[in-house]
């Protein structure tokens, strides 16, 4: 598949009583007497925004319809001034569109978004592909690679270094065998730029607002809907190991592997990843998993 062209659509917002939130909606019209193809939601990973997801949505809303919302406190949502739920927002917001059971699809912190959702709002949700997370943050970084990063990232927030906290963030995308150089340094600009815009919208003295769902590597095994996992295979191995443990825990789930990618896999490698869910699509479809 050719490299698609960036899609650089505005954001609608719905209000949501703690604030506006950012969602891209776009695709064909849902008319027809023909059956809709399900609605894809795309759910991006921490500290970024709908924009990453920019190169993929143009090839999947040539026949569908894709919704990739900004999470609160992130891109052009509002930050939250009281307790929410990710997966609380989510749902008012598919229930506010009336998609009916869409597809999840997930990098990283949207991956656990996904699961969630699937978990605790199971009405709204047709299938899960899942990159980079799913189980929740609660697993234990072992690599010497993502510790260091991780430690990198803490200290120069610590410090007050947001140039430097940004290009840790971005070293996300490298993973332990390779060098930055070895990734397209556009993609790393890019992972830059998001993650400094939402940081810039937080204070270090802000107090954290989001309720994580407890216990969605344990919870795995009560989804009742078809799961693919697509990794990077270049990505730490406990990182991948999230997206894989929830397909291996699902009633039908398999797992796919990208080469030359890293922990940002359907960004580093959109015309592959778009190919391995238009596939996943068509054996959802086709009466698998049911």
């Amino acid at each position: 598949m050719t490299r698609p062209t960036p899609y650089d659509g505005s954001p609608a917002l719905l209000p949501s009583g703690d604030g506006d939130l950012a969602f891209l909606d776009t695709g064909p019209p849902t008319t027809g007497t023909a059956p809709a193809a399900p609605t894809l939601v795309l759910l991006h990973p921490g500290w970024t925004d709908h924009t990453l997801w920019s190169e993929v949505v143009p090839p999947l809303a040539a026949h569908h319809r894709v919704i990739a919302p900004d999470a609160r406190g992130h891109g052009a949502s509002a930050n939250a001034s009281r307790p929410f739920r990710q997966c609380d927002d989510l749902a008012a917001l598919l229930r506010h569109l009336g998609t009916g059971p869409a597809v999840l699809i997930g990098c990283s912190m949207g991956a656990d978004l996904a699961v969630a959702t699937a978990l605790e709002h199971p009405d709204l949700v047709r299938a899960l592909v899942l990159s980079g997370g799913g189980s929740g943050r609660n697993m234990e970084l072992r690599t010497p690679w993502a510790v260091e990063n991780a430690a990198r990232q803490q200290a120069a927030l610590a410090a007050g270094d947001l140039p430097a906290w940004a290009e840790h963030f971005a070293h996300g995308a490298v993973g332990p065998q390779r060098q930055p150089g070895d990734v397209p340094a556009e993609l790393l600009d890019r992972i830059r730029t998001v993650g400094l815009r939402t940081l810039s919208k937080h204070t270090p003295d802000e107090p954290d607002h989001h309720i994580p769902v407890p216990d969605l590597a344990a919870r795995a095994a009560a989804l009742t809907v078809p799961v693919l996992a697509v990794n990077g295979a270049l990505d730490a191995p406990e990182l991948a190991s999230y997206a894989r443990h929830v397909a291996d825990s699902a009633p039908w789930g398999r797992t796919d592997t990208l080469p030359d990618a890293g922990h940002f896999a359907p960004m580093e490698r959109p015309g592959e990843f778009v190919e391995a869910v238009e596939g996943f699509l068509r054996e959802v479809e086709a009466g698998r998993g049911r």
